[in-house]
C-alpha cells in the first residue's frame, strides 16, 4: 500500500503487487508454450502428407525423411503470418491502450477481450489437425488449423502489449529490471506448465500406431490446449479481481514522476520536448539488436520440436525436457539479472547475456544426428545429454537479455507513452519472428541440413552482440534508490 509524506521516501518495489501483475504474463507464456510445442509439428505432418501423398508411418522411412525438411518453409510461412499481422496490430493496440480511459483502467479492457477470445479459440487447433489426419481431408485440417491459429494470435496481440505495459505503468524506472525479473518468474511458471504437458503428453505419442482409437488420439493432444484455456481464464479473473489499475496509478503518480527523472538514458527524458538525437540513436540500436537476437531465439523456438524428431530421432518429450531445464535456469537468474544490472549497468549485463547465448549456439552446432544410416525414425531414443547443459546455460544468458532490454526501451518514454514504447519493443521482436520462420525454412530446403538451425542462430546472435556494442552506455542516475534486497518492499 502506498504511503504519502511531506518528506520523499526511498523508492521500493512492491513485490506483492508486482507478483499480481505477473499473472498476466503467466497467461502469455502458458499459451505461447503450448502453441510452439505442438503447432509446428501439426503443420509439418499436414503439409508432408497432403503434398507428397504419404501417411505418417511412411514418412518415418529413410527415403522419405527429407520431405520433412522440404516442407519447413511452408511451416515457416504459416508460423510467420501471425507475426506479420502483429507488426501492425501491436503498435496500434499499445498506442490505443495509452489513450483508453475506462472504469477498469487503460490496459485491462484489452487484456480481458484478448484473453477471452484467445482462450476460447485455442482448443480448436488440435481438433482441426485431428480431423485432417483421420479423414485425409487436408482442406479442413490445414485450413482449420491456420484459421484458428490466426484468431488466437491476433487477439493475443491485443492482450500482450497491454499486459506487459501494466508493470512499467506502476513501477518507477529505476526499479523496472527487478520488477521485470519477478513477473518473468511468474510467467515462466506458466511456461513450465506447458512444458510438463509436452513431457507427459508429447506429440510424438499421438503418432504411436498402438493408439488406434480416434477419440483416444484426439484426447492426447487436446488436453494441453484445453487446460491452457481454462487456466488463462482463471488467471484473468484473479488479475481483474486483485489489480485495480486506476487506483494504483493514482497512488503511484508522484512516485512515477520522481522515477522519470532517474532513468538509465543517455539524455534526460523531457515530457515537453521531442526525444533527443542521442536517445533516439540508442533506442534504434537497441531495437536493431533485439531484432537479431529474436531472429536466433525464434528459429530455435519454432523448429526445435522438428529438429528433435527428425534430426535427433528423439520423442518430443525430450525437447520439452530441454525447455524445462532452460526455464528453470532462466527463472533462477531473473532476480539476479536485475541486481547485476544495478552493479554494472543494463548494457553490460545484456552484452554478457548475448555472448553466453551465442557460445551455447556455437556448441549446439556440433551435436551429432541420432539417425543411423538406413534406419527408420522411431522417436524412442534419448537425445544427447550435453544439450541439457547447453540449454541450461542458454537459459541463464537469455534471462540477462530479456530482464534488462525491455526496461531499457521503456526508459526512453514518459508514463503517458508506455503502451506505445511497449509496442515498439514487441514490434522489433515480431519483425524477427515474421522473417525467421520463412528464411530458415528455405535454408532447410536448400541445404537439406537440420544443422543449419544452430548455425543460423549463432550468426544472428553474434550480429546482435556487434550492434549492441554501439549502444552508448547511459548515465546511471540511481539517485535515492536502495540497492539489492533493500529495494524490495514485502509489506
Amino acid at each position: 500500500m502506498e504511503q504519502t509524506s511531506s518528506k520523499p521516501k526511498k523508492m521500493k518495489l512492491n513485490v506483492k503487487r508486482t507478483c499480481l501483475i505477473g499473472i498476466a504474463f503467466f497467461g502469455i507464456l502458458l499459451l505461447w508454450g503450448i502453441y510452439n510445442s505442438y503447432c509446428g509439428s501439426f503443420l509439418t505432418y499436414l503439409f508432408a502428407e497432403s503434398i507428397y501423398g504419404v501417411d505418417s508411418a511412411a514418412l518415418k522411412l529413410p527415403e522419405n525423411q527429407n520431405l520433412f525438411l522440404d516442407v519447413q518453409y511452408l511451416v515457416g510461412i504459416i508460423m510467420a503470418l501471425d507475426n506479420i499481422a502483429a507488426l501492425f496490430l501491436m503498435p496500434i493496440f499499445g498506442s490505443l491502450s495509452d489513450k483508453t480511459h475506462t472504469k477498469l483502467g487503460r490496459r485491462m479492457p484489452f487484456i480481458i477481450v484478448g484473453t477471452v477470445v484467445s482462450a476460447i479459440a485455442l482448443p480448436f487447433i488440435p481438433v482441426f489437425f485431428h480431423l485432417g489426419m483421420i479423414q485425409d481431408n487436408y482442406v479442413v485440417g490445414i485450413g482449420g488449423v491456420i484459421t484458428t491459429m490466426v484468431i488466437v494470435l491476433c487477439f493475443m496481440m491485443m492482450y500482450r502489449p497491454a499486459a506487459v505495459a501494466l508493470m512499467p505503468d506502476v513501477t518507477p524506472k529505476p526499479l523496472r529490471s527487478k520488477a521485470n525479473g519477478i513477473i518473468n518468474i511468474i510467467g515462466y511458471i506458466g511456461g513450465a506448465v506447458a512444458v510438463l504437458f509436452g513431457i507427459i503428453m508429447p506429440f510424438s505419442s499421438y503418432l504411436d500406431a498402438s493408439k488406434t482409437n480416434s477419440y483416444e488420439k484426439l484426447w492426447w493432444i487436446e488436453v494441453p490446449f484445453l487446460v491452457a484455456s481454462v487456466v488463462m481464464l482463471l488467471s484473468l479473473l484473479v488479475l481483474v479481481w486483485k489489480v485495480k489499475e486506476n487506483k494504483i496509478a493514482l497512488a503511484m503518480k508522484s512516485e512515477m514522476e520522481r522515477g522519470d527523472k532517474m532513468s538509465e538514458t543517455v539524455d534526460q527524458v523531457d515530457d515537453n520536448a521531442p526525444m533527443s538525437k542521442a536517445n533516439k540513436k540508442a533506442l534504434l540500436l537497441i531495437l536493431a539488436s533485439e531484432v537479431c537476437w529474436f531472429m536466433a531465439f525464434n528459429a530455435v523456438e519454432t523448429f526445435m520440436s522438428s529438429y528433435t524428431m527428425f534430426y535427433l530421432d528423439s520423442p518430443t518429450s525430450f525437447k520439452s525436457s530441454l525447455d524445462l531445464v532452460n526455464g528453470i535456469c532462466s527463472a533462477l537468474t531473473f532476480l539476479v539479472a536485475g541486481f547485476l544490472a544495478d552493479k554494472i549497468g543494463r548494457k553490460k549485463t545484456v552484452l554478457i547475456g548475448i555472448a553466453v547465448v551465442a557460445l551455447c549456439y556455437l556448441g549446439f552446432i556440433f551435436v551429432p544426428s541420432g539417425i543411423n544410416d538406413g534406419a527408420a525414425l522411431t522417436y524412442e531414443t534419448k537425445g544427447p545429454w550435453v544439450l541439457f547443459i547447453v540449454f541450461g546455460i542458454m537459459g541463464i544468458g537469455s534471462s540477462l537479455i530479456h530482464i534488462n532490454s525491455f526496461p531499457m526501451v521503456v526508459d526512453f518514454c514518459n508514463s503517458k507513452q508506455i503502451g506505445k514504447f511497449t509496442g515498439y519493443y514487441y514490434t522489433a521482436s515480431m519483425i524477427a519472428q515474421s522473417v525467421t520462420p520463412i528464411l530458415i525454412g528455405l535454408i532447410f530446403k536448400g541445404t537439406k541440413q537440420w544443422r543449419a538451425l544452430p548455425i543460423y542462430a549463432f550468426c544472428f546472435m553474434s550480429l546482435a552482440f556487434a550492434i549492441f556494442l554501439f549502444v552508448k552506455a547511459p548515465k546511471r542516475q540511481t539517485g535515492e534508490n536502495k540497492k539489492g534486497l533493500e529495494a524490495l518492499d514485502v509489506d
